[in-house]
């Protein structure tokens, strides 16, 4: 894979390059950005997949419903539909993406839509009789062509930017440099606990602006699994678990279980994937091998949104939630100010 890596590094320096003018096409103004009298915050990335940010979209969400009508744009990724779409009671992954899919079923006090033209999206939330009050956008840090109120970047502990290289030999989207436009970076997927002193030594490596505050958050598992009926995590030691997963990093889930001393066997697939009757079948037929009588299946709540849904009596997700090491009420004191700032603006 090094080997690889290496070979790949002259194509990752082209790419590299190539975004880079085209972000400073933007910068100097000759390509244009859009801005919107509303609030609009961005959760995204310099890296691809896995840094967390369904769970910061969430948390944002619960921050801001209850004084906010608030809408959340995503482009859908890997839907089979195109163009500017309202969730709603009869729409499906396929129509919508997962992701969406997973917000619309759990804030029924919002606006949940997807547009690959995030411009054309927020246009046509604009209009809407029920128009919001602020509109998160989803995985949209390389969008440029919305100039964003509040940039929210992302970084995973176990593989910061500042350690990673553009693709293709890396995992880079854009260069470094691109984190400086962002008003807060998050470190995410931390351990339970960092000291103050190893907090300190990672912002300082992120080299931070001026304008900057880095903030570390931990994934929180809840205390339930859900399907049909609920079961405490506390009970799953009686059970045989076979845990299916398409996520981009499955390493924290898998921790987490075996320090619950939970027994588990895996079958992962890659990020987003699209289960098959095939897979489908491999999965209960695995299921079906599992020598106990009381056995179960367990995946992620994208997971079960996506391939799953009541209809399979033994399967159970496990929600997530993105909670601070510290600090929180600092975080929530940013983008509040932001929001009630930019609402009195508009």
């Amino acid at each position: 894979m090094k080997t690889l890596r290496k070979i790949l590094y002259p194509f990752s320096f082209l790419y590299g390059e190539i975004v880079t003018i085209r972000n400073k096409l933007y910068d100097k103004g000759v390509l244009r950005s859009t801005s919107f009298d509303i609030p609009i915050i961005v959760v995204g990335n310099l890296s691809v997949g896995g840094t967390g940010k369904s769970p910061q979209i969430e948390y944002l969400v619960r921050l801001l419903q209850n004084d906010y009508k608030i809408a959340v744009l995503s482009r859908g990724y890997k839907r089979k539909t195109k163009g500017f779409i309202i969730a709603n009671e009869n729409s499906t992954v396929k129509q919508i993406g997962d992701e969406p899919m997973q917000f619309f079923r759990k804030f029924k006090n919002i606006i949940v839509a997807v547009d690959a033209d995030r411009v054309n999206g927020i246009n046509q939330l604009k209009i809407l009789p029920n128009k919001p009050d602020i509109i998160l956008l989803d995985d949209a840090y390389q969008h440029r062509k919305v100039e964003a109120g509040y940039n929210i970047l992302l970084t995973p502990y176990h593989k910061l930017y500042i350690d990673d290289t553009m693709l293709p030999a890396g995992d880079l989207r854009e260069k470094v440099s691109g984190a400086n436009r962002a008003q807060v970076i998050i470190v995410t997927k931390c351990p339970g606990y960092l000291t103050e002193e190893e907090q300190f030594k990672i912002a300082d490596k992120l080299q931070p602006e001026m304008h900057q505050t880095v903030f570390f958050s931990k994934i929180a598992y809840a205390e339930t699994i859900k399907g049909l009926k609920k079961i405490k995590i506390d009970e799953l030691h009686a059970y045989k678990v076979l845990l299916v997963t398409g996520i981009a990093k499955t390493k924290p889930l898998s921790e987490f279980l075996n320090t619950e001393k939970i027994d588990f066997q895996h079958l992962k697939y890659s990020d987003h994937h699209d289960f098959t009757r095939k897979d489908l079948a491999k999965i209960q037929n695995t299921f079906n091998q599992i020598k106990s009588d009381k056995k179960l299946i367990l995946t992620t709540e994208k997971d079960y949104v996506r391939a799953f849904d009541s209809t399979y009596k033994n399967i159970y997700f496990l929600p997530i939630e993105t909670t601070f090491l510290d600090h929180q009420n600092d975080f929530n004191t940013l983008i509040k100010n932001y929001v009630e700032q930019s609402s009195r603006n508009s």
